[in-house]
């Protein structure tokens, strides 16, 4: 593993936390961003505001890291950009399909104890990990 930094991690897991806790005790509602986002669309749930807030803040938020002279890594992909289109597309199913997404499953399900989410987040393992050895040593591995 390679740069591994514990605290900010550990930060990052604590602020995501707080935002989901801060979220469903303003609004009731959960920090799912599959379902903030399908509010925003035209045949959406509606109330605009709190949802562009909440995405404003989640892009600001890395900004902000930024202007303060928060260091970011430069991230590059060994996929092709057919492959990573895809892979958001099947991504995006599957949350529809699984009523949610990682972080309205992941973060917030899980510390409610939902048995729905407990469910759906090892799907989301499972997946993950049969998707990346499928991808990195069965079809096009070493």
């Amino acid at each position: 593993m390679e740069n591994f930094t514990p605290l900010s991690a550990l930060a990052g897991g604590a602020l995501m936390g707080l935002g989901a806790v801060v979220l469903l005790g303003l609004t009731g509602r959960i920090a799912g961003i599959s379902g903030i986002i399908a509010g925003l669309l035209p045949t959406g749930r509606g109330e605009v505001l709190w949802r562009l807030a909440f995405l404003v803040g989640l892009v600001g938020g890395a900004a902000i890291y930024r202007t303060l002279g928060g260091p970011l890594q430069a991230i590059q992909f060994s996929m092709s950009t057919f492959m990573i289109v895809l892979g958001g597309l099947l991504v995006g199913f599957g949350a529809g399909l699984g009523g949610g997404c990682t972080a309205g499953h992941g973060v917030c399900g899980v510390a409610r104890v939902s048995k729905r989410s407990l469910s759906a987040v090892a799907v989301f393992i499972l997946t993950a990990g049969l998707t990346v050895f499928l991808i990195r040593h069965a079809l096009w591995g070493g």
